[in-house]
């Protein structure tokens, strides 16, 4: 019986990451209604100023690269008793099935439900960091590259895109940001993401995770450098977190 779930465990996590790969592909080379999600962010949310320029979401090829890494060597024969992949779970699965769903209600234009699955994909994320303990346990260095690395990586970005995400509702629904001015609010917003960096950052030593917010908070300066409030404002966080990384205060990812 344990080998039955075990092997129900692999395939499915590495069928839903897969699945999610191949939907993002069509999803950008066929999209629903002729509009794929960049075209969609850059018009009908064009006056959200936390959206990164677009070179920033060549991201999704480092985190599929490591998602179909990871999914393929869970499922390998002699890891299916793998007491800390065992651990994975369900949830890779869930998070890719949420992320198929949130590409279609966003192309679909119901981006309030859109929120509801990328909310369905960071916290199937959180339960997985925390369950395998990412950087509270000593690992070996093909577990720090295949399995730490990707959900850090992963985890991290979706972050960010809840963020982006929120903000992205927000306007759409027409909120008032009590009376602040676009600038003011983005700002906070920036505030709001380097604090959550730091403190997962520092919490679990985690390199990757506070790389992927500098990478993040570079390509909001680089969209908006004709608003130096803003950009001034991502380079300085990119700075301080850029810091916090090369500080001696981190720890490898594995040994």
């Amino acid at each position: 019986m344990n080998f039955d779930r075990d092997r129900l465990r692999q395939e499915l996590n590495l069928f839903a990451i897969l699945g999610a790969f191949i939907t993002n592909i069509f999803a950008n080379i066929f999209p629903l209604k002729g509009e794929n999600i960049g075209a969609i962010s850059n018009t009908v949310f064009q006056d959200v100023l936390i959206v990164p320029a677009n070179y920033a979401f060549a991201i999704w090829g480092l985190i599929y690269l490591g998602l179909i890494s990871l999914g393929i060597y869970q499922a390998l024969a002699f890891n299916k008793t793998e007491p800390r992949l065992r651990r994975l779970g369900y949830e890779l699965a869930i998070a890719s099935a949420c992320q198929i769903l949130w590409v279609i209600l966003f192309q679909s234009r119901f981006f309030a439900l859109s929120l509801l699955a990328m909310l369905g994909i960071l916290i199937s994320l959180i339960r997985l960091y925390l369950r395998l303990e990412i950087n509270r346990l000593i690992v070996n260095r093909k577990q720090g590259l295949l399995v730490n690395a990707p959900i850090s990586i992963y985890f991290a970005w979706i972050t960010v895109a809840t963020i982006v995400n929120v903000a992205s509702v927000l306007d759409w629904i027409d909120w008032q940001r009590w009376g602040l001015t676009d600038q003011i609010w983005t700002v906070i917003i920036l505030v709001i993401g380097a604090i959550i960096a730091i403190l997962v950052g520092l919490n679990r030593k985690d390199r990757a995770f506070i790389g992927v917010f500098i990478w993040a908070f570079l390509a909001i300066a680089v969209k908006h450098i004709s608003l130096p409030l803003i950009a001034i404002t991502a380079i300085i966080l990119a700075i301080i977190l850029t810091f916090l990384v090369f500080s001696g205060s981190f720890r490898p990812l594995s040994r």
